[in-house]
């Protein structure tokens, strides 16, 4: 199907823009409304801008009337109590469909292998119309911390990992890359993600911010990838033998999409 893409995704899939200055803004997201929601790892979700304005996280298409992941409504309850956080998302100019903080609890680069996954942002997504793709604007300082991306889930080669201090401020077309964190430490992580339609006003941002779409990924011990990338394979074998056992539908996990 035709949408409207944007180039500076073509190489990479993603593009890094400037830092943005956390540390002079107050902890909105520490007074949110939080929701269970399961992504990639243990999190919880505040939604700023949800299918029609309530306190859930659920896919837009999966509401009456659904609809694709665009024209979000605000949440009033939660904006009330983060404007900055509202404003940071709005500025952009371009369609927004969900906006949320993500609260992640600490793992490990095994964990955050088998939590990689594609998000399901196009479902009913009208042709000739933007492609959706995710803003990931990081909240807490986690200088440790690495988005990993890949373009083949099983391939370690096809890694990059981007670190995530505060105010890191990366856009990603997640429907094409794999993608988890791998947040060690021992507090949460807090980031606002933000779906966008792609167009001139998402363009515009972009390219006002200094953007990047090939890094150097922090070193890591190859001996470390090799063994996170076993794990979360053997992991991934076993939930696929017990779906099998159990009679459930068994898709490849190269298939599955995630709605979070």
């Amino acid at each position: 199907m035709s949408y409207t893409q944007l180039p500076i995704f073509d190489q990479s899939g993603f593009v890094i823009v400037d830092s943005y200055e956390q540390e002079a803004d107050p902890r909105e997201w520490e007074n949110l409304v939080f929701v269970d929601w399961k992504s990639s790892g243990d999190t919880r979700f505040a939604p700023l801008a949800s299918a029609y304005g309530d306190m859930e996280c659920d896919g837009f298409w999966n509401h009456t009337p659904p609809k694709t992941d665009k024209d979000g409504v605000w949440v009033q309850q939660n904006i009330d109590i983060a404007p900055i956080l509202t404003r940071r998302a709005r500025e952009v100019g371009a369609n927004i469909g969900r906006c949320r903080v993500i609260e992640l609890q600490p793992n490990t680069y095994a964990d955050a292998i088998y939590n990689l996954h594609r998000d399901d942002n196009n479902r009913l997504n009208p042709e000739g119309t933007g492609w959706i793709v995710r803003s990931f604007y990081n909240l807490t300082d986690n200088p440790d911390s690495m988005m990993i991306l890949r373009e083949d889930l099983d391939d370690p080669s096809t890694e990059v990992r981007v670190p995530l201090p505060a105010g890191a401020q990366v856009v990603i077309d997640t429907q094409r890359l794999y993608h988890a964190v791998w947040h060690p430490g021992d507090q949460p992580r807090y980031c606002l993600i933000t779906s966008y339609e792609s167009g001139p006003e998402l363009d515009a941002w972009i390219s006002t911010r200094n953007p990047v779409t090939v890094i150097e990924s922090p070193f890591m011990d190859p001996a470390e990838i090799a063994q996170g990338n076993e794990s979360a394979m053997n992991k991934r074998a076993a939930r696929a033998a017990a779906r099998a056992e159990s009679g459930s539908d068994s898709e490849s996990s190269m298939e599955v999409l995630s709605e979070a």
